[in-house]
C-alpha cells in the first residue's frame, strides 16, 4: 500500500505524512452500486479515493435525489470533512459509481494533521475549494441551464469521468441524478440521438 500512496501522493504530500496514511488508514475495496454514506451517519472516518469514481447526491424530503458532484482518484470529500470536524451527521447520499479503491483516515487525525503537516492543510483547503466550484456549478447549472443542456453536461461530464464513450446507465439513474422524470431524460435522449449526438443501444449509450 506505500507504494500505491507514493504513487497518488508523492508529489503532494512529504515522505512523514505517507507514512502516517499508511499506518492509520484502513483500505477498503467497494464494488460498484455500494452506499458508502447515507443521509443521519454520524462519520468517523474520512474518505481517500484512490482509484473510481463516486457520486455524492443531495436527498430532498420526498427522498428524490440531485447529484452534487463527483469524487476522483486523488479526491476526498468536503461534505465529509465538515460533518467530521463538527462532528454533525451526514446530509448526503455517497454511492460508487464504478468500483473503488478508498483508504479511511480516522476523523481524529483531520486536525493534528492540519497543524503538522502544512501539505495536509493545503490539501484540504484546496479540496474544499474544488467542490465548492463543482456544486456552484451544479447550482449555475439548474438556475440557468435548460433541461437539454443539463442532460448533455451530464453526459459530457459522465465519458470524462468514466473515460469511455459508452455509458451502461439506464434512463431512470440519469434522471435521479437531473431531479426529474424519466419520461423527459428518454425524449431529450432521443432527441440527442436524433441530432447524431449520441447513439441509443439496448444497455447503453454511446456518445459520437
Amino acid at each position: 500500500m506505500i507504494q500505491e500512496l507514493k504513487k497518488y501522493y508523492g508529489g503532494q504530500f512529504e515522505p512523514a505524512l505517507i507514512e502516517e496514511i499508511n499506518r492509520v488508514g484502513t483500505f477498503m475495496e467497494v464494488p460498484e452500486g455500494q452506499d458508502l454514506m447515507r443521509p443521519g451517519q454520524y462519520i468517523k472516518s474520512m474518505p481517500l479515493l484512490l482509484s473510481g469514481s463516486i457520486k455524492i447526491m443531495r436527498p430532498d424530503d420526498e427522498g428524490e435525489e440531485l447529484l452534487l458532484y463527483h469524487l476522483e482518484k486523488g479526491d476526498t470529500c468536503a461534505m465529509t470533512m465538515t460533518c467530521c470536524m463538527g462532528n454533525t451527521k451526514s446530509e448526503i447520499h455517497a454511492i460508487t459509481e464504478t468500483p473503488a479503491k478508498l483508504l479511511m483516515i480516522p476523523i481524529g487525525k483531520m486536525e493534528e494533521w492540519s497543524s503538522k503537516y502544512k501539505t495536509w492543510r493545503n490539501f484540504v483547503f484546496t479540496s474544499y475549494h474544488n467542490r465548492m466550484m463543482e456544486m456552484l456549478e451544479s447550482i449555475d447549472n439548474i438556475a440557468f441551464n435548460n433541461m437539454d443542456d443539463r442532460l448533455e453536461n451530464y453526459i459530457q461530464d459522465k465519458i470524462e469521468i468514466l473515460n469511455s464513450k459508452h455509458l451502461y446507465t439506464t434512463h431512470k439513474e440519469i434522471a435521479n441524478d437531473l431531479h426529474t422524470s424519466r419520461v423527459v431524460v428518454s425524449r431529450l435522449l432521443k432527441k440527442m440521438e436524433n441530432n447524431k449526438k449520441i447513439k441509443l443501444h439496448r444497455n447503453f449509450i454511446e456518445v459520437l
